[in-house]
């Protein structure tokens, strides 16, 4: 149960480390990278063609009008519509509207200002989205092209490697995972030195391990020289081009692609994160991270507020061990404010599933004092009608538990983790 509990919990941590389990199989190339900013295919496609990266003719619209006429404008032999959404399995998904599958081809231009009207405005529900599914509010129109063969092509910062490799593989368009599980042999490796930068005999060498012949592979080599420079001037941590293909007419293209970013960047890709696209976040989520909070919604209703992914998810653990649920977990991280404290304690009250807050900080470099003042604050001005119980350990502690004994407050005291959890349990359980 407690274990069960911890997987769904790390398995909500968009914010925080993720491994790929290709890179973790495939000849020790390990990647570790932060997952916050989302952007939609047609932004992707975007900053690939605006660095000189082949893509698909495409053109982003918002009304069924506008699809119809971007459609006639690119005057294809085949038209693919696609609709803009976060969430995988979009191919298989089914709209409210009765319309079945998120990607349609066409060849008929009149076709995809109708299909435009069964999509926009209407929910799209895939396996990856929540039950009610997301609203669509734009869709790609782009040029449909035959693909001829499929490869695998990413960029990625290795730390085994101190800097960024070049992996691929012949066979694309697939789970390059169980590639990597199955056939270990058809995934390719190139070191990059950060400060010399790709050089034209590894592109080449990558182009022919991915299989291209003759022209084909000068013009993939150059397409691959051009993503590590978007690779560096983006700032990403990883680019992902799945199928990185060729068409019957002998073009390179990347037809679909992932790129991460890191967001200790920020600062300097203001352009870029000002595109993130947070419409299919959850609410609670986008409010905490205005104010560099990490909120993670459950089902339960006990709400953690914690400091760090680690004892946010002993916390949950402990919880469920005890018989009770979490309803989320706030992380504070650290360098915490009083202000913050604050917001985080009006997050978790406006929240109507919420029985009990149980506070769980260990302070290392979070003063406890700054804590405690932010509880002490935030139950008064906002007339916490939840029981809470505060278990704190470290920086200044000691003055920590006189500024809550001498608030006056209904505030649980728990001597460590353990006694911490039964008491908030059998606070909602009292009720």
């Amino acid at each position: 149960m407690a274990a069960s509990m911890s997987v769904r919990a790390g398995g909500a941590l968009r914010g925080l480390v993720a491994r790929s389990p290709l890179f973790a199989s495939s000849q020790g190339v390990q990647v570790t990278h932060k997952r916050w900013l989302n952007l939609q295919e047609y932004q992707s496609k975007k900053l690939m063609a605006d660095h000189g990266v082949t893509v698909q003719r495409f053109f982003v619209a918002e009304t069924a009008k506008d699809a119809l006429k971007a459609s006639n404008k690119l005057n294809a032999r085949e038209i693919v519509l696609k609709a803009q959404i976060l969430a995988g399995g979009r191919g298989k998904g089914v709209f409210s509207s009765g319309l079945k599958g998120g990607v349609h081809l066409t060849k008929d231009h009149n076709v995809v200002g109708k299909l435009a009207e069964q999509m926009l405005g209407y929910n799209l529900v895939t396996k990856q989205t929540v039950k009610e599914g997301v609203k669509v509010n734009k869709v790609m129109v782009a040029e449909a092209l035959d693909i001829a063969r499929e490869t695998y092509l990413a960029i990625l910062m290795d730390r085994a490697c101190n800097g960024p490799v070049l992996v691929g593989s012949p066979q694309g368009g697939v789970d390059i995972e169980e590639v990597a599980a199955t056939n270990p042999e058809l995934i390719f490796k190139e070191e990059i030195d950060i400060f010399e930068g790709i050089k034209d005999s590894q592109a080449l060498h990558m182009a022919e391990n991915l299989g291209f012949k003759g022209p084909l592979q000068q013009q993939a080599a150059d397409q691959i020289k051009k993503l590590y420079s978007l690779f560096l001037k983006v700032d990403a941590t990883q680019i992902e081009v799945n199928p990185f293909g060729e068409t019957p007419e002998g073009q390179v293209v990347c037809f679909d692609a992932k790129i991460n970013f890191d967001d200790n960047a920020e600062f300097r890709q203001k352009e870029i994160f000002a595109l993130d696209d947070t419409s299919e976040n959850d609410p609670m989520e986008t409010k905490a991270a205005n104010y560099d909070l990490k909120y993670i919604g459950m089902d339960g209703n006990i709400a953690c507020f914690v400091n760090g992914a680690g004892l946010a998810m002993a916390t949950c653990d402990i919880i469920d061990l005890h018989g009770g649920k979490p309803a989320n977990f706030l992380d504070l991280g650290g360098g915490v404010q009083e202000s913050q404290v604050y917001q985080a304690f009006k997050l978790l009250s406006a929240d109507p599933r919420v029985e009990a807050i149980l506070v769980n900080i260990f302070g290392g470099i979070v003063n406890c004092a700054i804590i405690a003042n932010g509880i002490t604050k935030a139950c008064r001005e906002l007339e916490l009608k939840v029981p809470l119980v505060v278990r704190l350990e470290g920086t200044n502690v000691h003055e920590a538990k006189r500024i809550l004994n001498e608030s006056g407050l209904p505030i649980m005291a728990a001597s460590d983790l353990d006694d911490a959890a039964k008491k908030a349990v059998a606070s909602v359980a009292n009720k």
